[in-house]
């Protein structure tokens, strides 16, 4: 006989476990301190099985009964229905495990064992830029429902804000983010990121840095000697010039780095702008690098020199920030030291290592000198083909008599 709400609601314990059958194999276990729940019985290759659809009152008597309807579905395909719960459980699992935002987390961390961190990385820009345009749409989603349609809706939209740039690195980053899940998510076959770039919108044409040609150096010289504001913007320009530096390497120089002795400013690999393909190149750890070796030419010890003598207690860096002497001195201020000179769009502070490969080319020094007192080329390689002391030396010479 069939089950009543009032039968299954007013059920005692007795102090041993019993039964109240329903029908079609759905009956209600009590146990002996009166806790209820229901049971499906039912023949599985030829054994009898049982299992779980609830407890009560959670799962009510029409619940149940729908439960056991839907176990009894599946008989009728030939599934077994306390396999099929299994799976559909473990799926549910996987789900959560494989969400896009759990495996942007674990892509994250296997990213960090090779990038930098720091202001305006990779390391840096991936979490702001997701944050900002993919985390609102694919938070949630199960790695495998995200289809290239999701990927290019977000590239859209941020195409249709003019962000080209910021659509160009997310369409690579989505590239490594999803050939990585294909390695690690079971079952994982398809790559939504794949040929993104296709109907990519065209980057606009890239802005080199405005240099100076031979004839205008003479007069530019002049100007910089009568330059207004302060004296270390005027000497952090002239360093510049004397060297070939990047602004970065000059703005992060300490005292440590000069052996005026020597005539020679040693800028340790960390802060140069090659880093990486040296330190991938035979998997070097950046302690292992020598420094990179820039001889200073008269002119250029004379203006370490001054600073380092006027070099204050709490200061930090060779050129202090005007707010701090813990602080460097921004890229922004030597721009604008040149703007205020008169050269807005003809000079900034990188373009003077243009300025000087241009004319150190023109004058006829040898390509890999220019190449090797601007950074440019794998130090390891350029000074194998030379004494290391006679190069540096040849080096000096040649920005001695650039600066003269």
């Amino acid at each position: 006989m069939a089950l009543s709400d009032a039968t299954v609601r007013h059920a005692k314990a007795t102090g041993k476990a019993y039964t109240l059958g329903d029908i079609d194999g759905l009956s209600l276990a009590v146990s002996p301190q009166g806790g209820k729940s229901w049971h499906f019985r039912y023949c599985w290759a030829g054994r009898q099985k049982r299992m779980s659809l609830g407890i009560y009152p959670e799962v009510g008597l029409r619940e149940a009964r729908d439960l056991r309807d839907e176990a009894r579905a599946l008989l009728a395909k030939d599934i077994n229905p306390h396999t099929e719960r299994k799976r559909k459980r473990h799926a549910i699992v996987l789900a959560g495990e494989h969400t896009f935002m759990a495996v942007y987390k674990q892509w994250l961390e296997h990213r960090r064992l090779t990038l930098e961190d720091g202001r305006q990385t990779s390391l840096e820009q991936i979490p702001r830029m997701f944050e900002k345009d993919v985390f609102p749409v694919l938070r949630h989603m199960n790695i495998h429902d995200i289809t290239c349609a999701h990927l290019l809706d977000i590239i859209a939209k941020v195409e249709k804000r003019d962000a080209l740039s910021v659509a160009e690195k997310l369409r690579t980053w989505f590239t490594q983010l999803f050939t990585y899940a294909t390695v690690v998510v079971p079952n994982l076959k398809e790559n939504p990121a794949t040929d993104l770039d296709v109907v990519a919108l065209p980057l606009p044409p890239v802005n080199n840095n405005p240099f100076l040609r031979m004839p205008e150096l003479p007069l530019m010289l002049q100007t910089l000697r009568r330059y207004p504001g302060r004296l270390n913007t005027q000497l952090g320009v002239r360093l510049l010039l004397l060297t070939g530096v990047r602004t970065g390497e000059l703005r992060l120089a300490t005292p440590d780095q000069f052996d005026l002795d020597r005539g020679l400013w040693l800028i340790p690999v960390v802060h140069l702008k090659q880093r990486k393909q040296l330190t991938k190149k035979g998997r070097k750890r950046i302690r292992d690098i020598p420094p990179y070796i820039v001889p200073l030419s008269m002119q250029a010890q004379e203006i370490v020199r001054h600073l380092l003598d006027n070099f204050k207690p709490a200061q930090t860096y060779l050129l202090p920030g005007d707010r701090s002497l813990q602080q460097r001195i921004s890229e922004n201020t030597l721009n604008k030291a040149l703007h205020r000179m008169g050269y807005e769009d003809q000079l900034t502070g990188h373009g003077i290592r243009a300025t000087i490969s241009t004319a150190l080319n023109e004058l006829g020094y040898p390509k890999k000198w220019v190449d090797a007192q601007l950074s440019h080329a794998d130090p390891d390689r350029t000074s194998a083909t030379y004494n290391h002391a006679e190069y540096v030396e040849q080096r000096r010479v040649m920005m001695q008599d650039w600066t003269d």
